[in-house]
């Protein structure tokens, strides 16, 4: 990576399912707008993403179609966004204080390629 070249790095974020009161999950809600506020007041949110529904389905090989939420799995992906850093470090960086982590969640760093 160039040393003056801004990359795009997407966060994937992953959580338990959880079950919040109708308080908890504004709150949880608000977390999460103030954090991604702040990445965009650094001018480094590329892109906003969207928030993914717990349900879904999955294709696999020879067409099977399996539906979710699926109890095998301990995390469901809740959504992404785009952010804008120098380096995966700089991203890493970017990514804490994901309200997500608070909740027993993570979030996977990946860089993007256009």
């Amino acid at each position: 990576m160039n040393k003056n070249q801004v990359n795009e790095f997407v966060f994937l974020f992953r959580q338990p399912a959880l079950n919040l009161s109708p308080e908890g999950q504004r709150e949880l809600q608000k977390k999460w707008m103030d954090w991604v506020g702040g990445i965009a007041a650094q001018g480094k949110l590329a892109s906003n993403g969207i928030h993914l529904a717990a349900e879904g389905s999955v294709l696999k090989a020879g067409g099977v179609v399996t539906d979710g939420p699926f109890v095998e799995i301990r995390e469901i992906l809740g959504g992404f966004i785009v952010v804008k850093a120098d380096t995966m470090d700089d991203a890493i960086t970017l990514a804490h204080g994901c309200p997500g982590i608070d909740v027993g969640g993570s979030v996977e760093i990946r860089t993007a390629f256009a």
